[in-house]
């Protein structure tokens, strides 16, 4: 075996003589010292789960990390990396981890937590990075039956247009928001666990209710993506594409940066969060109706008064004032 082929699923990278080039290997605590999170399992070594992975290492809050995925050169990557140790199947991460990340998309939880069900040791907790909560929690209560207390459900409202384990930062989730959206039957010690986990990262952790999560993310999280792509798409499909493309600037730019991000995941975030969604394109379509009523009229005062509206608003958020 080659010093940065990933070995068969479940065989430890530690079996590997030497080490990649850059590689970060994890030293064991000693004597008394025990991380809070002994093994972690991190489904989805990309942006979202491997920078929880690298973050956790740094604040020297994890002891080993496992990886779980679909793709193997993901896991070789990350493995090189220094974000994970050893690949599992989902069955092998269910019985060995103390703590489990879902970082998949969120249309590909339902069947890892199938997976995993039979085989999840005592004492785990399960948390996820989902962008929606209902659709999500759903489907855990369904795979997790009588388990689902050690399921707590998370979103860190952080992300970027890079994909991959070589998108994955330990800075990413610092000063960032993260919201838990515990279930009923979650121990306050798993959740107080989860929410540790984020602060280790330092992420600011606030909890929501599902319903609340889904609506407010909906206007603020998945429409402005949603809107960059359509408008992307509109741009690709003109018979001049290229020579809009070629004259685009810095408004282009700043304006469609996340539409260049993983197709597969917004696609699972857009249904899973569907009723939101056409709720919130109902009321934009409303404003966008009377935008265009006030350049069809030639209404300076009217487009003036909603182009302040919205500087102030941008402006005030932009300043931490959020009233």
């Amino acid at each position: 075996m080659s010093q940065a082929a990933r070995p068969p699923v479940g065989e430890s990278f530690n079996n590997v003589a030497g080490a990649a080039p850059g590689v970060i290997r994890v030293v064991e605590p000693s004597g008394d010292v025990r991380p809070a999170i002994p093994l972690l399992a991190v489904v989805g070594v990309g942006l979202i789960g491997g920078s929880y992975a690298a973050a956790l290492r740094r604040a020297g809050h994890v002891g080993r990390v496992l990886g779980v995925g679909r793709n193997a050169q993901s896991l070789t990557r990350a493995y090189e990396l220094g974000l994970i140790d050893d690949t599992a199947t989902a069955a092998e991460a269910a019985a060995q981890a103390d703590v489990i990340m879902l970082a998949a998309p969120v249309g590909a939880m339902a069947r890892v937590l199938a997976e995993m069900r039979p085989h999840l040791k005592p004492g785990v907790v399960i948390t996820d990075a989902g962008s929606t909560k209902a659709e999500v929690v759903q489907a855990a209560r369904a795979a997790l039956g009588d388990r689902i207390a050690c399921f707590v459900p998370g979103h860190p409202i952080a992300g970027g247009e890079r994909v991959g384990p070589e998108a994955a930062d330990g800075g990413l989730y610092a000063g960032r928001n993260v919201i838990l959206t515990p279930l009923p039957e979650n121990a306050p010690a798993d959740v107080a666990l989860v929410r540790a986990s984020w602060e280790a990262c330092g992420a600011h952790v606030r909890e929501m209710d599902v319903q609340a999560h889904d609506r407010v993310l909906g206007s603020v999280s998945h429409m402005p993506h949603f809107l960059a792509s359509v408008y992307v798409a509109q741009v690709a499909r003109s018979a001049d594409a290229a020579e809009r493309l070629a004259l685009a600037g810095s408004g282009f730019r700043d304006f469609t940066r996340i539409a260049a991000g993983s197709t597969e995941m917004w696609r699972d975030i857009f249904l899973s969060n569907r009723e939101a969604m056409l709720t919130e394109l109902a009321a934009l379509r409303a404003v966008l109706d009377s935008a265009e009523q006030a350049l069809e009229q030639r209404d300076g005062a009217a487009l003036e008064a909603l182009l302040e509206e919205a500087a102030i608003c941008r402006r005030g958020w932009r300043l931490g004032n959020t009233k």
